[in-house]
């Protein structure tokens, strides 16, 4: 009976996220900047791709993207009409934000295991554990191309809370929001996670980027002192403190290897 009652919760919530769905028609600006998808024979088409989620909800953008091709703009009409992609029709995608800054995100298959058992108990706590461990292509976002490709994944909030969750699933969602991870493949290899202790790995192979690490010239990597406590474990705010150098690490060691290593 219990597992009833999930099945049809995860079923009622699917239902209620499709429907939220926008699907608004859109009008063209005079500015229109175009981007393009790739398709799953390898074609670029070029047209309008909007992005399907914003600062709020930045996970969107991993599930779904909205696409209108240059050959299917029809000018005599005010309004066009957008077809919904997901990681199962297309490669990849590149749009235009609020601001004008170019996006682009790529279909990687990775589980998110981490934001999947990092989560409270409760029927809220389940439900992000099985958006999270449920989903595996997805559209991520590169954050540094080259030998090093280095992406932004962001896990998947709960869809349901009540009564004493709320607080805790809303405070959870933020974390979340201001906190992705960040997941590099070398030269075309296995999707893992970047962290303090990967970076120095996977640059040792190269003499350049080894000597800097070695004479301390990383900045980056300077910042990953571990204070631990009287058990010998990192406690969760120091974990936090490490992780969120990461993106520090990206721009600095990460693009210092891909412009100086073979």
């Amino acid at each position: 009976m219990k597992k009833v009652l999930l099945l049809g919760l995860f079923a009622l919530v699917s239902v209620n996220a499709y429907a939220q769905e926008d699907n608004t028609d859109y009008e063209l600006r005079t500015d229109e900047k175009y981007g393009y998808i790739i398709d799953k024979g390898g074609k670029k088409i070029e047209g309008i791709v909007r992005l399907n989620g914003d600062a709020m909800n930045p996970w969107s953008n991993q599930k779904k993207v909205k696409f209108v091709a240059v050959s299917d703009i029809d000018k005599s009409k005010k309004k066009q009409k957008f077809k919904t992609l997901d990681p199962d029709d297309i490669k990849e995608y590149v749009a235009f934000d609020e601001n004008n800054d170019e996006r682009h995100f790529e279909m990687i298959k990775y589980t998110n295991t981490k934001e999947g058992f990092n989560t409270a108990g409760g029927l809220s706590g389940n439900i992000k554990a099985f958006n999270n461990l449920t989903k595996s292509n997805q559209f991520a976002e590169v954050v540094k191309d080259g030998k090093i490709k280095v992406y932004k994944l962001y896990g998947y909030p709960t869809t349901f809370s009540a009564g004493g969750q709320i607080a805790v699933a809303e405070k959870e969602t933020e974390r979340m929001r201001n906190s992705p991870s960040y997941i590099y493949s070398k030269k075309g290899g296995k999707m893992e996670e970047l962290n303090v202790a990967k970076a120095k790995i996977i640059i040792a192979d190269c003499s350049y980027a080894k000597g800097k690490l070695t004479s301390g010239s990383y900045t980056s990597l300077k910042n990953d002192e571990k204070k631990r406590s009287g058990l010998g474990k990192l406690i969760k705010s120091q974990i936090d403190n490490v992780m969120s150098n990461v993106p520090e690490i990206v721009e600095e060691v990460i693009t210092d290897y891909n412009e100086n290593c073979k």
